[in-house]
């Protein structure tokens, strides 16, 4: 019984995933049987809400197409009963271009993931319905991956009775940490840039020693503002956004010694491990359509102008430029941080070794901009004035200026955040429940 209380299981493949469509018009079910038969998809048909709810009763359907204008249930009112009792199935509506009122209000009650107007067109409802399980399938793959961190950690428990007390209590950061990330994503949409920032929030917690956290958003606003300067269009920006947010996922599946240690304090053998992270990340995100350009500078973010780079020895101008620019900010952050070298370096010593190494580790002109515009942000922060406030002085409206870390180096709360009422209770409850007093820096309105 596909039912609200039974979890529906991850889906595999799209071959076997289930469509239903529902339409109370034979000819318009049988169009759609036609465009998607051959593409392997499990098909169901029902001539109106009421049959099509019955289905669901029966069947595990993955997405639902309905029509708009059905008699005795129309399609806002099927896609609402469906949110309500099946919230992981997809929804598309299909709607003619005059119901815009009545598509309106689909988008309200059902949620719907698009609509589809009619006539549609085959490469384009196709495209529609195999994003929508994609994303299905990426927000089932990240619970399976929360819920494997969560088990991991009791395991972790168990097997070092010695350390319970401290497991318990990284296990209860891990879950005040979790709590901070679902309050944020609330206010996001489902899509692919929900689940980049929650692999992200997984890949910089894998450093395990604190230098990762924040380093991918840091790069890859930096990364953003420096595409911006060198005249990169809005979608080659997000295009280098993606890929500084994700250029690091490649390390998830390096052993546990190799977590955080520098680059330049590994041996011969760990070397040539680190040095597959840009192509296995390539290849972990290769069948998600949107980031095939992200995935590209991905793969090539560790090559060097000189040609003396990995993983395909690219030279100059033959590596890409986004690439080019993720390399210079990452190699900055990582110098401050300490994963570059063994000691971290101060900010004018990290921006010699930039300027050094331009034209040979880096494209010069890209090291010029990008030293540039740190000279900008440093003049800009010298004007804006913050002070530092306890939780119990927090007003609702009140900008973070500067990233909310715990002792062990866990992002709370990113730089730019607007607290609210609900997020200060929050806060206030885990000092409670932590024995812990946050100070957080305010910007000054």
């Amino acid at each position: 019984m596909n039912t609200a209380a039974n979890a529906q299981p991850p889906l595999q493949p799209q071959q076997e995933a289930t469509l239903l469509f529902v339409d109370d018009e034979t000819n318009i079910l049988s169009s759609l049987k036609r465009v998607f038969r051959p593409l392997g998809y499990r098909i169901f048909t029902a001539q109106g809400g009421a049959e099509g709810l019955a289905l669901m009763e029966q069947e595990n359907i993955d997405l639902v197409i309905s029509d708009m204008r059905m008699p005795e249930m129309d399609g806002a009112e099927f896609l609402q009963q469906v949110t309500q009792h099946w919230p992981d199935t997809m929804r598309i509506l299909l709607t003619g271009y005059s119901d815009i009122t009545s598509t309106i209000a689909a988008v309200n009650k059902g949620r719907i993931y698009s609509y589809i107007s009619k006539p549609w067109e085959e490469n384009d409802i196709t495209l529609q319905v195999r994003r929508a399980l994609q994303q299905r399938a990426l927000e089932q793959e990240r619970r399976r991956l929360v819920a494997l961190t969560q088990r991991q950690n009791e395991e972790l428990k168990e097997l070092n009775a010695g350390l319970e007390a401290r497991v318990a209590e990284r296990t209860a950061e891990i879950q005040q940490t979790a709590s901070f990330l679902e309050l944020a994503h609330e206010e996001l949409k489902k899509s692919y840039t929900t689940v980049i920032k929650t692999f992200v929030s997984l890949i910089e917690m894998r450093e395990g020693n604190g230098k990762g956290a924040g380093h991918s958003r840091q790069v890859a606003d930096l990364a953003g503002k420096l595409a911006r300067r060198l005249g990169k269009a809005d979608e080659e920006e997000q295009d280098l956004v993606y890929a500084a947010l994700l250029h690091d996922i490649g390390k998830i599946g390096l052993p546990d010694s190799l977590a955080g240690k520098p680059y330049n304090a590994l041996t011969a053998d760990e070397t040539r491990e680190v040095q597959k992270h840009p192509v296995m990340g390539q290849a972990v995100l290769m069948a998600l359509e949107p980031l095939h350009e992200a995935t590209r500078l991905i793969r090539s973010h560790h090559e060097r102008y000189d040609g003396q780079g990995y993983p395909d020895g690219l030279k100059g101008e033959a590596i890409p430029l986004g690439a080019r620019i993720l390399s210079v900010v990452n190699d900055y952050d990582d110098l401050l941080r300490g994963t570059l070298l063994t000691e971290r370096l101060p900010d004018v010593q990290a921006r010699q070794f930039l300027r050094e190494n331009g034209g040979k580790r880096y494209d010069r002109q890209v090291v010029d901009a990008f030293l540039a515009l740190l000279d900008e942000e440093q003049q800009e922060t010298g004007t804006e004035q913050y002070r530092q406030v306890k939780t119990g002085g927090l007003q609702s409206g009140m900008v973070l200026a500067q990233d909310l870390v715990t002792e062990d180096g866990i992002l709370l709360l990113s730089s730019g955040y607007t607290l609210s009422d609900v997020l200060i209770e929050k806060m206030q409850s885990v000092e409670q429940a932590m024995n812990r007093e946050f100070t957080l820096s305010i910007r000054n309105a």
